[in-house]
């Protein structure tokens, strides 16, 4: 379904469930009340509402405002056009009484309703109860009690109830009063400003699982704006759509959540706004290995090394797909924001270009698992590379019926060619000889993280295997006095995307 021309505003391909993730001043606000607006005044519209973001005031009962409710169908609709509702909270308690008069006249109406003896209010009231832990409501004199789940239960006052808990109620009544507000046949609209507010992401999560169940009645159409990826994450691919919104877009594009961008949600955390992502920007690696090796340089470095390791499950094959997704995350959520990417050499080019925000690389050896025989980690194990060899050629002599035998003769047949040969299969029989019995990604990851300034560069070294871009962008390291690459023969090729 598409809703053209709200105000300025297009909005393409939408379904039930309806995400824009931007960050604070893209113009989601502004997008949701215009459209509000707009959508109003078409031929088709039955019941619209806007939920403005900051939703204010304790959850509680004041009878002026149920007044102001039912004097002026449209005061409410008037004060919510702000992002600051000072009492929004206590026109949603007003609100619960509404909802209970709905359900009323409905049985009233419906014969079919009446006769389900067992169907009751309390039934719609659990529904909010499912939404809290902690606490749960009781319908009372004039609209609900809030109680303690422990026994006895005791009575919470509204100003003793968490953000979290208020949000959440309060949330719960508006959506439920909506749902039982919407017309037959007509297009309802509830439009949501940061439903994440106040919200723990396990509450978010909670909430997003409620709203699904509250559209799957097909009485109207939802759309949501937030900067919460843990709201996103939470949403069923199948029940919701998103579109990314950044500053000056008018024209916004709807589309489902796909796998990629689900894997890649997690790694942003609850509140991307929060800055904390800033502060360790994601690093994009091919594998677990690569993840668990940059996990460790992390642990072991003291706070100096920071970035978020993120391992792609599908490899290489599927790297792309999950860069092109944290790139529209970055330019859609964060200010100045970075992220990195690092593969494997391979056989590629030396050289890969950045994508906008994200920046790539490649290891200037063939994988992650040569890391391991740089003349760094063997110093580190108390060894050199002469004693390593030498203990390859005696194990050759031995071990001929050994599994790896063949790829361990390769890699001596290439010359011992520790940058460039393939050592997937031999990594851990290396670690046997040079008599270490911690993982080698652990091995990897300790030695990246003692790297420092003075670090060698020679062709062997550990430096010089991971990169100049490499130590510059993920360690902080100056740019190295020589060309690695140049020193082992490697020739430097042209920029690919």
């Amino acid at each position: 379904m598409d809703l053209l021309n709200l105000s300025g505003y297009n909005l393409r391909g939408l379904e039930a469930i309806n995400v824009i993730l931007g960050k604070n001043g893209c113009g989601k606000s502004r997008l949701l009340k215009y459209a509000e607006q707009a959508i109003r005044g078409r031929q088709d519209a039955g019941v619209v509402r806007y939920l403005s973001p900051e939703r204010g005031g304790l959850l509680r009962y004041e009878a002026n405002v149920e007044q102001n409710l039912t004097a002026n169908t449209g005061w409410l609709g008037d004060v919510r056009r702000k992002n600051q509702v000072g009492e929004f909270r206590q026109q949603s308690a007003a609100q619960f009484r509404r909802l209970e008069l709905l359900f009323l006249r409905e049985m009233e109406s419906d014969a079919a309703i009446r006769a389900n003896l067992n169907l009751k209010f309390d039934a719609i009231v659990s529904k909010l109860n499912r939404l809290l832990d902690r606490a749960r409501l009781e319908r009372g004199d004039p609209s609900f009690r809030i109680l303690t789940r422990t026994a006895p239960a005791t009575e919470i006052q509204p100003d003793d109830l968490s953000s979290g808990e208020s949000e959440l109620i309060s949330l719960g009544i508006e959506c439920l009063v909506f749902e039982r507000e919407c017309k037959p046949d007509r297009l309802n609209v509830l439009l949501i400003d940061e439903p994440d507010v106040h919200l723990h992401p396990d509450l978010q999560a909670r909430f997003a699982n409620f709203l699904e169940e509250l559209v799957g009645t097909g009485k109207f159409l939802l759309l949501i704006a937030t900067h919460s990826t843990a709201f996103l994450g939470a949403m069923t691919p199948t029940a919701a759509r998103l579109a990314f919104m950044r500053p000056g877009d008018t024209d916004l594009q709807f589309a489902p959540i796909d796998d990629g961008l689900r894997k890649v949600l997690p790694v942003f955390g609850a509140h991307p706004l929060s800055n904390i992502f800033n502060q360790a920007p994601v690093l994009l690696l091919e594998g677990d290995d690569d993840e668990r090796i940059w996990q460790q340089a992390v642990r072991s470095s003291q706070g100096r090394i920071k970035v978020y390791p993120c391992g792609v499950e599908d490899g290489v094959a599927a790297l792309a797909d999950f860069e092109a997704e944290v790139v529209r995350i970055l330019q859609a959520v964060y200010d100045n924001a970075v992220g990195y990417s690092l593969r494997d050499r391979d056989e590629g080019p030396a050289e890969i270009g950045d994508l906008g925000p994200l920046q790539r690389m490649r290891l200037a050896c063939r994988a992650a698992e040569n890391l391991l025989v740089t003349d760094d980690v063997l110093s580190r194990l108390g060894t050199d590379w002469g004693a390593l060899r030498d203990r390859i050629e005696q194990w050759l002599v031995t071990n001929d019926a050994h599994p790896h035998y063949q790829h361990m003769r390769a890699f001596r047949d290439s010359g011992f060619d520790r940058r460039a040969a393939d050592l997937k299969d031999v990594r851990n029989d290396l670690v046997g000889l040079m008599n270490s019995n911690k993982p080698w990604e652990v091995l990897v990851g300790q030695t990246i993280a003692g790297l420092t300034a003075a670090a060698s560069p020679a062709p062997a070294s550990l430096r010089s295997f991971l990169g100049d871009r490499v130590g510059t962008l993920l360690l902080g390291l100056p740019p190295a006095a020589a060309p690695a690459e140049a020193a082992a023969g490697i020739q430097p090729a042209a920029v690919t995307l």
